[in-house]
């Protein structure tokens, strides 16, 4: 388990200067390690590497299944109020690349895949600037992009998001408020429930 900053990426892109990422530096302690799942250039957070190739599949099975409990947090321009009992808040928009400006992802009903993200007041704003909200975003599905545009799709864009906020939401942070934070899974060797944390750096 590795703690990526915001403006690295999870892997290598295209080019030469984007060879700098976190499974290349986690290569240079561990070099064994292999990547299970990717996190947004933009966001920072948790992200689980395996040590073996049948461990790889595993975790990645468990991914796909939809067997490993994810939270973000991540600030929102826009109140957004706490439904009774602070019940979770559902976004059910469906996902597809737009091709035209990839890569960008867009809601589109009709042809886009099923993508459900969760979300609600978290309990504690202190620090958050005014007009603001910070969220817990609890992902079901793990499209790219999915909570940045499914939160833009409610009319709540995130702070810093130089893709899809409009330009004044995005001047309003250097980095994108989005961070991966929580993790639950079991363990694919010893079979024991792991959960970790990772508080947010804003």
């Amino acid at each position: 388990m590795l703690e990526k900053p915001a403006g690295l990426l999870s892997v290598p892109g295209r080019g030469s200067d984007k060879q700098d990422c976190l499974i290349h530096r986690a290569l240079q302690d561990w070099p064994d390690a292999l990547v299970v799942h990717r996190l947004d250039m933009a966001t920072s957070g948790l992200l689980i590497f395996a040590r073996s190739k049948e461990v790889q599949r595993i975790l990645g099975d468990a991914f796909a299944a939809r067997q490993v409990y994810k939270r973000y947090t991540a600030i929102v321009h826009g109140h957004v109020a706490a439904n009774a009992d602070n019940a979770w808040s559902l976004v059910d928009a469906p996902l597809i690349c737009d091709w035209e400006r990839r890569p960008l992802q867009m809601v589109d009903p009709v042809t886009g895949k099923p993508s459900l993200t969760q979300y609600r007041p978290a309990p504690d704003q202190a620090g958050v600037p005014g007009g603001c909200t910070r969220l817990c975003l609890e992902p079901v599905t793990g499209r790219s992009h999915q909570l940045r545009v499914h939160m833009m799709h409610i009319g709540h864009p995130m702070l810093g998001d130089a893709l899809y906020a409009p330009a004044p939401v995005a001047a309003l942070s250097p980095r994108l408020f989005l961070h991966a934070m929580e993790l639950k899974f079991t363990h694919p060797v010893h079979g024991n429930p792991l959960h970790i944390e990772s508080p947010a750096p804003f």
